[in-house]
């Protein structure tokens, strides 16, 4: 019992990075009731213990993308996300987004890039989390819509924007199907991290690092890949865990087979991410709780992945210097 209370205590003292967090799967239920205007069922917004499918856990986006469909909607999104990630510690974290699934007759996929960032904006002089915004292109997109969200998100980075990504359903859409796409990417001076292997194909990873993918969104499909690991452990490439949605979406069969241990014992820039607050229904120092009680990592390993985040974020150095700071001159445990 008592060392269940110290795990939790060090994890609530514990300076927090994040950097995989979906904006729309991240929504307080608060919020999303705000801008319905009705009272919304917690099982409206989060899947249940027993979700069956990345299909099944797909359907709780419908409810939270209505909500930031205009202006007013994002920058309160934005903010709302901020403001839940500071109750837990977060000091440094990366929102993502894909601006055009809010592009609509009124609001071009500037004004949305725009109201994204002023409530990340705000958010950031409120709560003192040092933020950053990464655009997602969506693979069921054409490369036209893809590049053009790109181009436009080029003009804000270093002005919130810090990266960009390929989220959507990698099955039906594979990685060699966006390595023109991000040929441009790099030409616009846009670092990426891509989500590839959440969904079994090894494949897709090995194309996200030969396309020059800074990070890797998820990643388990490395699992017992020595040679790939191997690669990617030398090249420092971050690997974005987000270990309860993984779980969630069946990108393992089962908790016996996460391969966290695999990946830290590989020398893997392992990092550990919420992917979906709200729809997994859950928050980073429960991700880390769940990670110390079910792979046996060990206290010592929880700063090892905060480091391990911020040396593969992408954040300037100067705000890296600061995070870092509060990381290593964090109050001393009683």
């Amino acid at each position: 019992m008592e060392r269940e209370e110290n795990i939790r205590d060090n994890i609530i003292k514990l300076p927090k990075i994040e950097l995989h967090c979906h904006l729309d799967g991240s929504l307080s239920r608060e919020f999303v009731e705000k801008r319905l205007g009705r009272t919304v069922l917690e099982a409206e917004l989060s899947v249940s213990d027993d979700c069956t499918s990345l299909a099944q856990y797909l359907e709780k986006f419908d409810l939270p993308g209505q909500c930031i469909q205009d202006e007013k909607g994002l920058e309160g999104a934005a903010y709302d996300v901020l403001k839940g990630m500071h109750r837990e510690n977060v000091v440094y974290a990366e929102i993502r987004f894909a601006p055009l699934l809010s592009e609509n007759e009124s609001m071009s996929c500037e004004r949305v890039i725009e109201a994204a960032l002023k409530g990340l904006d705000r958010g950031k002089k409120d709560f003192g989390v040092e933020c950053g915004l990464i655009v997602c292109a969506m693979r069921h997109h054409s490369e036209e819509q893809n590049r053009r969200m790109l181009h436009t998100a080029r003009e804000f980075l270093g002005a919130g924007v810090c990266a960009a990504d390929l989220a959507g359903a990698e099955v039906p859409y594979p990685m060699s199907g966006f390595m023109e796409l991000f040929k441009y990417a790099k030409q616009l001076g846009l670092p990426f991290t891509i989500h590839a292997g959440e969904c079994g194909n090894a494949q897709n990873i090995i194309d996200a690092v030969e396309a020059g993918a800074a990070r890797i969104g998820h990643g388990i499909a490395m699992r017992g890949h020595d040679d790939l690991e191997r690669q990617l452990s030398a090249k420092g490439i971050g690997i974005e865990l987000c270990p309860i949605s993984n779980l969630q979406t069946k990108a393992v069969a089962s908790a016996d087979e996460y391969p966290i241990r695999e990946f830290l014992d590989a020398g893997l820039k392992v990092t550990i991410n919420t992917d979906n607050r709200t729809v997994s229904n859950t928050t980073l120092s429960k991700e880390l709780e769940f990670i110390e009680r079910t792979y046996g990592i060990r206290d010592e390993e929880l700063p090892l992945m905060m480091k391990n985040a911020l040396d593969v974020a992408f954040a300037d150095d100067a705000v890296k210097e600061r995070i870092f700071r509060q990381l290593v001159h964090r109050p001393a445990d009683n």
